[in-house]
Formats: structure tokens, C-alpha cells, sequence
């Protein structure tokens, strides 16, 4: 068969594609199973032969990870400055985005795709600066290892036990204009691990005893030889569409199965997953909704609709296409897809009468297709009458007004007859009722187009063949007069009736796609959930006759309410909705769960989560049974939750916005609060202490009054430090001091200070004498445990006692400070470290609510953290962790003995 003219509207699609590929950049990916395979020196050899022919080459950043021979192939390159920024007390330099896009060379070497940028930095990722390069126009080399994909992100971590957080989007590779695979056997691989080109020291002993090992290589491997299949094989996917290329190239193995409609559909499609799953290959399983298949019962048609999602359920890309020729949709499905081997059931027809089994119409068309039969099942249930009957009256049911119009139009056909009989002879009078025969066919279907071809030759048997107005036949070369007649009409009026049903089927689905589109516009706009809702709820009555709700998921994890518009919602199960929510698969109505229910509840599926829930009950028992029907319905609620999914970020975002503004006004307040009292305050403290320490001896009553003064104006004097502080720290001013330090020196100057806040309350420090020096900043870890023991003091009994212990672990230093005093409520354990929040009422205890949030910013800023939890049988509990580093060996110097 010769291949078919390439769509116009593809090919117009495809010109603007190639046109918008030709505005961009080049992208040419380096791509390996691991560290270590040659990636970037492969690069760096192709970027010196193009360099060669005369273009501007330069390096946007390369990482050497010291190997010497990848520092040797970047000699002579001209490199772009990277951009010096300051992480964690430190000097760290990345990828200078901006000067590579004013320098725009020809070609740009950006090394290690998968890696997360500074914060500080325009984008997070360095594959999106890759992306504003080539929007650029600027050429971009890349190296990525096949563990930085998305989708093959947990099948690495499950082999390997290694979770790599680094990842590249799976549409970035596929994009690509090209791939090179860099490839290394395993034994060579681990060879030069051992002779330190991998990896150095004990990076390299870490790396042979976990990750390096020779199973996980082996594994890599694998995965980095298929992904890259996959990416050619869709490379040929496009060559072929692009050149109109009809017979399909065997380069990989790919299975379609046939979803029929008499029995053993079942059976066909699970032994078409057992032979995928044996061959290892995708698979495709189609539904053809021939004319003919187009009027089965609704039972018939439901059977089909659980078929196809047995199939999706077992891993088959399941599709649904309308045409009249079986065969040849089967054909072109396969050639499009380029599926080399279709798997069908014996008995399966071929479509068309005189096509006979579709196997044998497959091999006389498509001699380029493995065709694979599946056995017929002995014991297969006959097709039952009630279904075979029903199946004739569909073809001949018809509205009274349709039978009425073929007697009517065979009456007319008489008469003109009637008048032409005179002039004519009887073969031309004959197409006058073929001709009605053709209108009624056209108008009524095929049942009143095969009574109007009956009546047809009755009324030109007994009114004009001879001997007239009798049946009686004098030449007997009538009869086959009447026998070809009768045929061609039925044939006629067969023809005519298919058409009009293949266009009654194309105008319905040319409705459905225009209300979808619709649809998917006036989401687009939505701004609220109800606007939604509504635009939903018009498109599920208006395009599968049915009411419909929505039942939103909340923050929380549960549903919300019943969202409906109009007057009439269905009658929704809420139990029901809330399994089909947590499973992520329909239930009630048509599936597999309670199908008897009137309801369908169609999960809401957006690509971050599921938004909800979509309950559906159509007027008519018999409808969304079709697979186009629920092809249908499950776009419409990917459409409405995508929809959904965005006003709710949208909501984020403003939220974030709001919370951000009001943040940096607090901030700003305490800042400015902070440095405009802190001069007063400070001046009235001082003025408040010289006036209790005057020599001049006052009045107990005044004296009274100048203590009292000073203690207040030193309480003020620290809560506008604590402000300053925070303000400091929020706006990241604070630099650390780091140093080593004895973590008991640093409690008992804390307990020295806090020694009258803490009044008549007990102190127990239980501090290992062999805890190791932590590197902190001495002055603000004080203050850390100095705000918790003024904590304490407030919020506990006079009589409390007050334990602070700590202990090391291999990477953290952990200290508890746990008091027995009344505790925290529950919940309160996490909103207890927000600014301006306090234990008690304002009224009962003084202080502003900062001690806490400076606590954490504290221990953050130091690469710790901070937490409160309770203490049985009552009391709190506050537990700090500081990161653990190897101290600094310290000499021991020796006394030489005494002469």
C-alpha cells in the first residue's frame, strides 16, 4: 500500500517547529553511566575539533575534580571568569551567567548539567541557565551522568542505595539535538578508580566499597544503554513522520494488540502483556470503533470500555480511533507507531464482509507486520442471543417518522414514475426508485432504506411491468430485473446508511473537541475555584449528559465539602469519593469498584498531587460506557485539575507575597525601633545605675525608687538587643567568630549571667568530660543558652529544676536543656520559635517573644537546628544540634627532666 500524503496541518506544525529550533541554541549532551567514564574529556576533544574549523569556543565552567589529564585537554581554551559569592563564612565561585550571555560565543562548554546553583543566583538549576543560553542562540556542550535523570532517579537509588537530589528534567535530554554515549566497561572503570583518576584518597576507598561496586556499574550501564535506545528510537519515530515513511523499520521490538469486539477480548490483551513483559518490550492496545461496533448494545460496549483499562492497568498505551476499515486502521496505527508485530485473535474479523478474517486482510496489505495469533479458547462462552438480538433491533430501530418518510418517498417515487412512464423506458423508471431509495438512506438510516427498496420494486413490479397493475410476470428477464434492483438498493441503502452514521459519529466528535476546547479556554482564565467548578459542571451536561460536583482536597489531607453548580448535584458518597481519592483510580459507576453505584468518582490528577475528587451521575443509565465517552470525561478532569492546581499556587504566591512584604516591614521596624531606642535606653540605664551608686545617702523610699528604675531600664536595654538582633540575623548581617571551644566554658558563663533570672531554681549540668571542642562562635551560643534559661526562669516554679546535658555523635554535638516545670501545650512545640509568640499571656509574663527565634537563627546560622519537645511526666524540653567537625590536633609538648 502506498504511504499516505503527509497531513498539511502537521506539516505546517512541523515547518514552525523547525523554525523555532533553528532560532535556538545547539545542545549536544555528553552522557555516561557515572563519574568517571570520560565525559567531559569526550567534551573537551570535540569542542578542539570544532574549534579547529573557526569557531569561538570558550569554557563557562569545567569541574576537574583534580585529574590531571582533564586539566591537560583544557589548556588553550579561553575560560569565562566564574563569579566569586560567599556560602556559609566562605568564598565559592559558580557559573557567571550574565558575562557568558555578554560575551555570546558561538559554543559554550558549561560542565555538570545536573548541578544546583548558589542561593543568590538567577536560577536554581545550571540546566536552566543551559536553557537561557541556548534561547540565547548561543551553542551549548553538557555532560550528565544517567543517575541525574528524573525518571530514572528512584530506579538508581534502589540499586545503588545512593539518593542523588541532583536531577535534570527527562525533557531536557529529549531534546537535545544530540547525545553521545560515553561508555566504559566496568573492570576498566574500577581500574582507574584504583589508579586515583576517578576519585582520590580515602574518596576513592569510600567510593570502591559503596557505590563503585562492580553490580551497581553494571547496572548503570544498562540504564544508560536504554535510555539512550529510547531517545534514538524516538529520533527514528520523528524521521519517519517527517518523510511520510509508511512501512515499518523492525529497529526495536514493539508489540499492538487488537482489542476486539466479539469474546476473548480478555483474553487477547493479558497474553498480550504476558509476551511484552517475556520480550521486554512497550505495547499498545487499540480499540477500532467501526460503524458496525458503533451500534453494540450498552453492555457490549461497557465490556469493551473495562477491557481497554485492564489493558492500561497492565501497562499498555491504550488508544481508541474510528474508522470503517478494521484492517487498515490496525495498519496505520502500527506504521504511525512504528509497532513491528500485532497480536490478534483468530476468529477475528476482518471489518468489511468480503475482507474475511483479519488475519489474512493483514497479510495480504501489510506485508511488513509479524502477525500473532492468539488461540481460540475451547471453552469460550457463545455470544449470547439476548446481545445478538438486541444488536438486530439497534441496526433496525429507527423513530416512526423515518418509516413514515420511506412510505412516503417510494408514494412519491410512484407518481413521478407515473408521469415519466409515457417517455421512457422501464430501465431509466427503475432509477427513480434506486434514486429514493438513496434519499430515504441518506435521511432515515438503514432499516426504512431497506423497507423503501422492498416497496420500491413492489410498486414498479405492479404498476408498470407488464401485464400492469397485477405481480404477475409475463417475461421472465424481469425477474432478474428485480433481483439486481433489489440488491443495488439494499447495497445502495446499506452504503448510504454507514456514511451517514460515520458522519453523524464525526459531527458528534468534532461537537466534543470544540467543547473541549472551549472548555480548556475558559479554564485558562478561571481565577476561582468556583469559576471552575461551574465551567466543569457546563461541559459534563452539555457533552455527556450527566450533573456532576466536585469535592476539593483541603491542605489538610481531607476532602472538603460538596461543590456544585446549579440546582441539581448528584447524589454523592462521601466514603466512596474519599477511596477513589486515596487510591488515585475511579470507583462507583462502570469500574471495578461498587460498579452498581450511580455515581462515578473520578480522581482529580494534577501533576504535583491530587486536588480532588469529580463526582459524575448521567441522566441516562447508558452513558460514559463508551471508551471515547470516558477518554472523554478523564481529559476533562486532567483539565479541571490542572486548573485547579494553578489557582491554588496562585493563592501561594500571594500568600508567600503578602508574608514576605509583612515580613521585611517587621524586619525593618525592628531594625529601625532597635537603633532608635537603643541610644535612650542605654543612656537611662546608665543614669539609673549611677543614681543608686551616689555616695549621697538617699531616702529608703527614693532609693527604692532608683533600684527599680535601674532594673527596668536594664530589662529595656535587653529586650531592644533582642530586637537588634533578630533584625541582624534576618537580614543576615551577623558574621560567625568561629572558633574551637570547650562546650562547658560556654554553659558556665551563660549560668553566670543568668544567675539572678534563675533565682532560687536548681541547676544540673551533666557534661561528659571527654566531649570533644566544638567550633562555634563562643558569644552567640551564650546568648542561645542564655535565652533559654531566662526562658526558664519565667515560665517555671521557683522551686524547678533545670538539667542540661549533652553527648557527641559522629557528626553532631546534641545538648538538651529540660526543665520539670509545667511544659508546652501540645502543638505548640513548633510555634513556640515564631517572633512574637509567648508562652503566656502578655499580661502575665514580661518580654516580647524574641528569645526562641533568635535561638534557632542562632544554631541555623551555625548549621544546627533547635526543637522543643515534652518531658515526662511534665516539664520541657529544648534539644540543640551543632554540626561535628574533626578537631584540630593540638601538640603536646614535653617538660625535659630536671639535672
Amino acid at each position: 500500500m502506498n504511504a499516505e500524503r503527509p497531513d498539511p496541518d502537521a506539516l505546517l506544525a512541523s515547518l514552525n517547529a523547525e523554525a523555532v529550533r533553528a532560532a535556538r541554541g545547539h545542545l549536544k549532551i555528553f552522557f555516561g553511566a557515572t563519574a568517571g567514564v570520560g565525559k567531559t574529556c569526550a567534551m573537551l576533544d570535540s569542542a578542539r575539533d570544532i574549534r579547529t574549523q573557526g569557531r569561538d569556543v570558550v569554557i563557562g565552567v569545567l569541574e576537574t575534580h583534580g585529574r590531571a589529564e582533564t586539566a591537560q585537554r583544557a589548556e588553550g581554551f579561553e575560560r569565562i571568569a566564574l563569579r566569586e559569592m560567599a556560602h556559609r563564612e566562605r568564598s565559592v565561585t559558580e557559573f557567571d551567567l550574565d558575562a557568558a550571555l555578554v560575551r555570546h560565543p558561538s559554543l559554550i562548554l558549561v560542565d555538570e548539567l545536573a548541578h544546583s546553583n548558589l542561593a543568590g543566583t538567577r536560577h536554581p538549576k545550571r540546566w536552566q541557565d543551559v536553557e537561557e543560553l541556548l534561547s540565547a542562540g548561543i551553542d551549548v556542550y553538557t555532560t550528565v551522568n544517567v543517575q541525574h535523570l528524573e525518571s530514572l532517579n528512584d530506579v538508581v537509588a534502589g540499586i545503588t542505595g545512593v539518593r542523588v537530589w541532583e536531577t535534570v528534567p527527562d525533557s531536557l535530554f529529549d531534546s537535545a539535538n544530540e547525545v553521545v554515549l560515553v561508555d566504559l566497561p566496568p573492570e576498566e572503570l574500577l581500574g582507574r578508580l584504583r589508579d586515583g583518576k576517578v576519585y582520590r584518597g580515602e574518596q576513592a576507598a569510600r567510593a570502591a566499597d559503596g557505590f563503585f561496586r562492580k553490580g551497581n556499574l553494571l547496572a548503570l550501564r544498562e540504564l544508560a544503554l536504554r535510555r539512550t535506545a529510547d531517545r534514538v528510537d524516538g529520533e527514528v519515530q520523528q524521521y519517519r513522520r517527517a518523510t511520510s515513511i509508511g512501512p515499518v523499520w523492525h529497529t526495536r521490538d514493539a508489540l499492538l494488540v487488537s482489542v476486539g469486539a466479539g469474546g476473548g477480548k480478555e483474553r487477547v490483551v493479558r497474553a498480550g502483556a504476558r509476551l511484552a513483559s517475556q520480550l521486554e518490550v512497550p505495547w499498545h492496545a487499540l480499540y477500532v470503533e467501526t460503524p458496525r461496533r458503533q451500534r453494540l448494545p450498552a453492555a457490549r460496549r461497557e465490556r469493551i470500555l473495562r477491557v481497554l483499562e485492564l489493558a492500561a492497568s497492565l501497562g499498555a498505551r491504550t488508544a481508541t480511533v474510528a474508522e470503517g476499515d478494521l484492517s487498515g486502521a490496525l495498519m496505520r496505527y502500527a506504521r504511525n507507531h512504528n509497532l513491528g508485530r500485532v497480536l490478534i485473535d483468530r476468529d477475528e474479523q476482518g471489518g468489511l464482509p468480503w475482507r474475511g478474517k483479519l488475519a489474512a486482510a493483514l497479510a495480504r496489505h501489510a506485508p511488513d507486520l509479524e502477525i500473532t495469533q492468539v488461540a481460540i479458547d475451547e471453552v469460550r462462552k457463545a455470544p449470547s442471543p439476548i446481545d445478538e438480538f438486541d444488536f438486530s433491533l439497534d441496526r433496525w430501530r429507527a423513530p416512526t417518522q423515518d418509516w413514515l418518510f420511506s412510505v412516503l418517498a417510494c408514494v412519491l417515487a410512484t407518481g413521478l414514475a407515473g408521469l415519466l412512464y409515457p417517455s421512457f423506458d422501464l430501465a431509466n423508471i427503475a432509477m427513480v426508485f434506486l434514486f429514493a431509495v438513496v434519499v430515504v438512506a441518506m435521511r432515515a438510516g438503514q432499516g426504512p432504506a431497506v423497507l423503501s427498496a422492498f416497496l420500491g420494486v413492489a410498486a414498479f413490479d405492479f404498476f408498470f411491468v407488464p401485464p400492469r397493475f397485477s405481480f404477475a410476470v409475463t417475461d421472465a428477464q424481469y425477474l432478474l430485473t428485480f433481483a439486481v434492483m433489489l440488491t443495488v438498493a439494499l447495497v445502495t441503502g446499506q452504503l448510504m446508511a454507514s456514511l451517514r452514521q460515520q458522519l453523524r459519529v464525526a459531527s458528534l466528535r468534532e461537537i466534543r473537541v470544540q467543547a473541549l476546547y472551549e472548555m480548556a479556554e475558559a479554564l485558562s482564565g478561571a481565577l476561582q475555584t468556583d469559576q471552575i467548578v461551574g465551567i466543569c459542571a457546563r461541559f459534563i451536561e452539555t457533552s455527556l449528559g450527566a450533573r456532576s460536583a466536585i469535592l476539593l482536597a483541603e491542605r489538610s489531607g481531607e476532602l472538603g465539602p460538596v461543590l456544585q453548580a446549579g440546582s441539581e448535584s448528584p447524589t454523592v458518597d462521601v466514603g466512596l469519593a474519599r477511596w477513589a481519592y486515596d487510591h488515585g483510580v475511579p470507583a462507583g459507576r462502570g469500574t471495578d469498584t461498587l460498579p452498581g453505584a450511580l455515581v462515578l468518582y473520578v480522581p482529580l490528577r494534577a501533576p504535583v498531587r491530587i486536588r480532588g475528587v469529580m463526582a459524575i451521575q448521567p441522566y441516562k443509565a447508558h452513558r460514559l460506557m463508551t471508551p471515547e465517552q470516558r477518554r472523554l470525561l478523564d481529559t476533562c478532569a486532567r483539565l479541571a485539575a490542572i486548573a485547579l492546581e494553578r489557582v491554588h499556587f496562585v493563592e501561594v504566591a500571594q500568600e508567600s507575597g503578602v508574608e514576605i512584604a509583612s515580613e521585611r516591614l517587621r524586619n525593618s521596624l525592628l531594625s529601625a525601633l532597635s537603633h532608635d531606642l537603643r541610644t535612650p535606653v542605654t543612656a537611662l540605664a546608665g543614669l539609673a545605675d549611677s543614681l543608686a551608686d551616689a555616695r549621697t545617702d538617699l531616702p529608703p523610699a527614693q532609693r527604692a525608687v532608683a533600684a527599680s528604675l535601674r532594673d527596668q531600664a536594664f530589662r529595656i536595654n535587653a529586650l531592644v538587643n533582642n530586637l537588634l538582633d533578630m533584625a541582624r540575623l534576618e537580614q543576615g548581617k551577623v558574621q560567625l567568630n568561629r572558633d574551637w571551644h570547650a562546650l562547658e566554658e560556654v554553659v558556665g558563663a551563660s549560668l553566670r549571667d543568668a544567675r539572678d533570672m534563675l533565682g532560687s531554681r536548681t541547676v544540673r549540668v551533666e557534661i561528659p568530660a571527654d566531649l570533644p571542642l566544638v567550633e562555634m562562635d563562643a558569644v552567640l551560643i551564650e546568648r542561645v543558652f542564655h535565652n533559654l534559661l531566662e526562658n526558664a526562669g519565667k515560665y517555671t516554679p521557683a522551686d524547678a529544676e533545670v538539667v542540661i546535658t549533652a553527648r557527641a555523635t559522629p557528626t553532631q554535638l546534641e545538648i538538651r536543656v529540660a526543665d520539670n516545670g509545667p511544659g508546652l501545650r501540645h502543638g505548640e512545640e513548633e510555634r513556640v520559635f515564631q517572633k512574637f509568640v509567648r508562652g503566656e499571656h502578655e499580661s502575665s509574663v514580661s518580654g516580647v517573644g524574641l528569645g526562641l527565634a533568635i535561638c534557632r537563627a542562632i544554631l541555623e546560622a551555625h548549621g544546627g537546628s533547635v526543637r522543643a519537645e515534652a518531658r515526662p511526666p511534665h516539664g520541657a524540653c529544648f534539644v540543640l544540634t551543632l554540626p561535628r567537625r574533626p578537631a584540630p590536633v593540638v601538640p603536646v609538648e614535653y617538660e625535659g627532666e630536671s639535672a
